[in-house]
């Protein structure tokens, strides 16, 4: 969840894991506004360190044949991310990214200002790079489409670090099917309570879901099984200390540093480099750019102690369909063509990766 920088110089993430932001404080009240009054948001604070509260919900599957229906949104790229219109309590329209890793949706401060939006209670936010205190705004109704998410209480946040005017939330997701075409960079959003017609020969991955995230399991990285955060607001795709050990271990590896700014503004260097191969399902990537960092979100999941990565924008770009239905809990990667290809990834700091990917004999990837 994040904007990459490409070319010279730094990567910058404006917002690579935005999780956990359901955990309210007891802390100094906001100062209070009426509806007159634009509100009075004050910057991030630190917040006190809390145990992570990780609740399991069911099984996930990976669905070759997952189909998507409802309306065609036009979408842009932000970098590798794409990101569509938005009416906030029907002003608008706004440019939020999608972003399936973040438990909720945000709102640029500009916008909290323009339409004089209550404010609520802080909340917790544990980002990519800083755990912080932030202030909240209460918003009536956030309409994606056809698809209205009614009394959200939403953090506000600087659109230069966010990265476009808000974000699109797994609490706007929830209930949705999506896919994200990187071909003709439309978004395609409808109701999941809306049944799909039966579609026969699924190629199906276990996997689970943690907090509304879609969580692939059975995934690989060289010969390592590890969990995979489907995470469409990263830039950069991110694995834990836990899969460099079992991956790199002693070995002398070439690194370069970038460096990653999350919502809140805070910077932290990151270390990159590339492995062998990563199998998602019924396909696969070879020589992959991956950074390895600690980042909160491996903490906020349960996934620090075993090999785990947050799966970018970087690598999910190169697919021609992306679609995730987040009720049925099921995901579809759909290639471009069927034959192995070469891809070029960017990674900024002048680093760029040949990357080949491949279907695995499995013709649904890559059907039209």
């Amino acid at each position: 969840m994040g904007i990459v920088r490409l070319g010279e110089g730094p990567i910058l993430i404006r917002h690579l894991a935005l999780f956990a932001f359901g955990l309210a404080v007891a802390t100094q009240p906001a100062v209070a506004s009426t509806p007159a009054d634009p509100p009075q948001i004050a910057n991030p604070r630190p917040a006190p360190p809390t145990p992570p509260s990780v609740v399991p919900l069911p099984p996930a599957d990976f669905d070759s044949t997952l189909a998507v229906g409802g309306r065609d949104l036009k979408a842009r790229d932000v970098d590798t991310r794409l990101n569509v219109d938005v009416s906030v309590n029907g002003r608008g329209p706004y440019r939020f990214v999608v972003d399936s890793g973040a438990d909720t949706s945000v709102v640029g401060r500009r916008i909290a200002y323009d339409l004089q939006l209550p404010l609520g209670e802080p909340t917790v936010l544990n980002g990519t790079t800083a755990r912080n205190i932030v202030d909240t705004v209460k918003i009536a109704e956030l309409t994606i489409g056809d698809s209205r998410i009614p009394d959200l209480e939403l953090p506000a946040l600087r659109e230069n670090d966010v990265g476009a005017d808000g974000l699109v939330g797994i609490d706007a997701l929830s209930q949705q099917r999506l896919m994200l075409d990187f071909e003709t960079h439309k978004v395609r959003v409808e109701d999941a309570r809306n049944p799909l017609p039966s579609m026969p020969g699924a190629i199906v991955v276990t996997a689970r879901r943690l907090r509304g995230q879609l969580i692939l399991t059975h995934v690989r990285a060289g010969n390592v099984p590890l969990d995979a955060v489907i995470d469409t607001g990263s830039e950069v795709t991110i694995g834990n200390s836990a899969l460099r050990d079992k991956l790199i271990g002693r070995h002398n590896v070439k690194f370069w540093t970038a460096e990653v700014t999350g919502v809140t503004g805070v910077t932290v260097p990151i270390q990159m480099t590339t492995i062998d191969y990563l199998q998602l399902g019924p396909v696969t990537f070879q020589n992959v750019p991956i950074a390895f960092a600690d980042v909160p979100p491996f903490e906020i999941f349960g996934l620090s102690n075993e090999p785990a990565l947050l799966l970018g924008t970087d690598l999910l770009e190169k697919f021609r369909r992306v679609s995730l239905d987040f009720r049925a809990r099921k995901v579809r990667f759909q290639l471009r063509q069927c034959r192995e290809e070469g891809i070029v990834i960017h990674t900024g700091s002048n680093e760029m990766v040949i990357t080949r990917l491949s279907s695995n004999n499995s013709p649904d990837v890559c059907q039209k």
